[in-house]
């Protein structure tokens, strides 16, 4: 196994049965995202990048192959453990958000730092330190109705950010963005992996894939690399 590979995928399949339907949402997929990486996962709506995606976030199982994170294999792990490595290996970052209305920034970004089950003076630490870094500490005590759509991204991103993850996972995080705070986003990524950290990002947007240093084509549930960013064009 080689030890740079954080993300690998061999043979993976994922098959759903609709009534007497029997649907492929992957066939068969390869690929891998090493340590370090920056790299778009690129497909038109319907071509399985929410079930890869549902795979690679522990928040669902393939149905044939094998899927190893950090090394280890994930059919091994029980449901709880799952739910410890999403909690702590994992920084999902969504299109819509997900941050719960009732809650202020503050309180959204430290969230999963209880799940964590860390003392409270950690916690402070660690929110107060992603709310910084995301320029947001002055809006701590503000609700989501009350920041805008690129301010309700960034506590998103805080909050992942506020775990200590070892993998960031972006499923389409501009889509809801206008295109000047979809660019100070994408800058955003570019300075957390120039800070070491693993970008997964999960789009339909050729501009966005292209930020990447790398990226995946899905289509129809089959996973090809794309050789050079400047293809991306000719094949989604």
């Amino acid at each position: 196994m080689d030890e740079e590979k954080m993300i690998l995928l061999s043979d993976v399949s994922k098959v759903y049965k609709i009534g007497d339907t029997v649907v492929k949402a992957l066939d068969h997929a390869n690929m891998h995202v090493n340590r370090g990486e920056f790299v778009s996962v690129i497909g038109p709506s319907g071509s399985g990048k929410s079930t890869l995606m549902n795979i690679i976030g522990c928040l669902d199982t393939a149905t044939s192959g094998q899927y190893f994170l950090d090394g280890q294999e994930i059919a091994n792990y029980s449901k709880n453990e799952l739910s410890r490595i999403r909690n702590r290996k994992i920084g999902f970052i969504f299109q819509d958000f997900n941050l719960l209305p009732k809650l202020t920034a503050y309180e959204n970004v430290e969230l999963p730092l209880i799940y964590q089950g860390l003392p409270a003076s950690r916690r402070k630490e660690q929110a107060e330190e992603a709310l910084n870094q995301l320029g947001l500490w002055e809006r701590r005590d503000h609700k989501p109705a009350e920041l805008s759509g690129g301010q309700q991204q960034r506590v998103a991103i805080a909050r992942a950010l506020a775990t200590h993850p070892s993998l960031f996972l972006a499923d389409e995080p501009t889509g809801n963005l206008d295109q000047k705070t979809g660019g100070m986003l994408l800058e955003l990524f570019h300075k957390l992996n120039e800070e070491g950290n693993t970008i997964l990002l999960i789009t339909h947007d050729v501009k966005v894939a292209k930020e990447a240093t790398r990226s995946i084509k899905i289509l129809d549930g089959h996973v090809t690399m794309v050789q050079d960013q400047s293809e991306i064009e000719e094949v989604v």
